[in-house]
Order: C-alpha cells, then structure tokens, then sequence
C-alpha cells in the first residue's frame, strides 16, 4: 500500500491504495462515490468516465496513483444544465452509461459550448448505450442551456 493525494470534486482526499488501484474502484469502494459505474472493466464503454483537469478520461484503466489533476465526478456534475437537457430530451433510458455520458458531454460543451453534431459524435464516440439513446443524447447536448 501506498499515500494516494487526490482531489476529487473540489474535497481533497488522502489514502493509501495498492498499487495497481484503479480510479474507478477507488471512487467506488474507498469514497462511496457511486455514480462512476464500471461495466466493461476494460475501457472500451464509458460508463466509468471521469474528468482530469476537464478532460475525459475512463477510471477503469487510470491507475489512482497515476492521477495527476482533478478529478470530477457524476456527482460533482450533479447541478450542470446537462442533467436536466438529458431528462427534458428522455436521453435517460436504463441510466447504466447516463454518468459516462454527461461526464463526456460536460467536458465537450465546456470546450465547445455550441457543438455541431459532427463534433458530439466525435466527443461522445467513446461512450456505449446500450439502449441506443444516441439521437436524444445528441438532442441534449445541441438544446442544453448553459
């Protein structure tokens, strides 16, 4: 085990985690910061997405003693527009990948506050739904009020 220094949604954290920790499991088990999902455990599906210094990156494969930055969360997002764009839009189907989502969609509207289509595509490519809510996800992130 070692120290781990984190700040996650502005609070900072000390702990001590084996090396080898995923962010994903650190976020999950050791702060109860629930909202971060892990579906595939491989990287390939998004719904672990969480920001670093407002970038997206996926916390199933960030080792936590490689995390250089901030870290948002989810829960850290909980009172952006987007979560209400998402549920105006009904881009919230079985809600397994909504966090992943948002996380992604955040850090391309912060980036791009009016993004086309082509650039939420090529944003949000990284994020599986298994629901197939892409044209309502799209519609959220094109009719969010930031």
């Amino acid at each position: 085990m070692s120290e781990v220094r984190l700040t996650i949604n502005g609070e900072e954290h000390v702990l001590d985690a084996a090396v080898g920790t995923s962010l994903a499991s650190v976020l999950r088990d050791r702060l109860g910061l629930t909202g971060t999902k892990i579906a595939c455990n491989e990287g390939h599906c998004g719904a672990c997405t969480v920001q670093i210094d407002g970038a997206p990156h996926l916390s199933c494969i960030t080792l936590v003693h490689a995390v250089a930055g901030e870290v948002t969360t989810i829960e850290g997002l909980r009172d952006h527009p987007l979560i209400e764009a998402f549920v105006r839009t009904d881009a919230v189907q079985c809600g397994f990948c909504t966090p992943g989502q948002v996380v992604s969609a955040a850090a391309l509207v912060a980036a791009s506050p009016q993004p086309t289509r082509e650039e939420i595509r090529h944003a949000m490519a990284g994020n599986i739904c298994r629901c197939g809510t892409y044209p309502k996800i799209e519609e959220a992130i094109l009719t969010w009020q930031g």
